[in-house]
């Protein structure tokens, strides 16, 4: 018998791609969405701190990510791709979005049949309020865009829509963010504040970008902390 804090596998059969991820633990869940360039995997020290606190986590990979199919070209295919796991489960979950997770899953909060199936979002160091110009620069510092050129040009032509939706959002948010290395700035946080005042902001010391990696027991903490209420 497999126990309940073994990853067992997920699969989600998409009409273009199979979608490949895994669960762990019992309890009220979490999504878990990774950056782009990432896979699930980067999930699994947060999600141990999680499952020790009597939580579920579903990671996937996503589309042209790890094990599942096909590429990611838009912000529309990986949004409808989080709206697809949001729908395999019961309602109240707790949507994570790291980065590119993050603005999928604020694309698929768009859908008012998303948002009656989600407790609240958390957005791991990314903001809706992307500026294009220091979008670029800052993935042109941590390694060369490739083929992720045409996804980050996408989105970028997506911020006035993920702007909107954000300030539309009536669930309740939380920004955790770095501070070494973030992507983000002061003016970011303050511009998503002043779409939803109600955010709960929270740094995490000593984290870059990619929190998930830099200090995931801070992260699963911080989610912890103010999401527990939400439910």
């Amino acid at each position: 018998m497999i126990g309940p804090t073994a990853p067992r596998e997920r699969r989600i059969t998409r009409p273009d791609v199979i979608l490949r991820g895994e669960e762990v633990g019992a309890g009220p869940t979490f999504l878990l969405l990774h950056a782009g360039g990432e896979r699930r995997q980067v999930w699994r020290p947060v999600s141990e701190v999680l499952v020790d606190a009597g939580y579920r986590c579903l990671a996937f990979d996503q589309r042209g990510h790890g094990n599942s199919e096909g590429s990611a070209r838009t912000l529309s295919a990986c949004a409808d791709d989080v709206a697809a796991m949001v729908h395999t489960e019961p309602p109240a979950s707790v949507v994570v979005g790291a980065s590119l997770g993050g603005l999928a899953a604020i694309a698929a909060l768009a859908d008012p049949a998303v948002r009656a199936r989600v407790a609240g979002l958390v957005l791991v160091d990314v903001v809706p309020c992307l500026e294009p110009s220091r979008v670029r620069r800052f993935l042109a510092s941590v390694g060369p865009l490739g083929a992720h050129t045409v996804l980050v040009e996408d989105i970028l032509a997506q911020v006035p829509r993920l702007r909107q939706v954000t300030a539309e959002l009536d669930l309740p948010l939380l920004l955790v963010h770095g501070d070494n290395g973030s992507a983000l700035t002061g003016e970011d946080i303050d511009q998503l504040l002043h779409l939803a005042p109600h955010t709960t902001v929270r740094p995490i010391r000593g984290a870059g970008h990619l929190i998930a990696r830099n200090q995931p027991v801070a992260l699963a903490q911080a989610v912890i902390a103010t999401t527990t209420a939400w439910r």
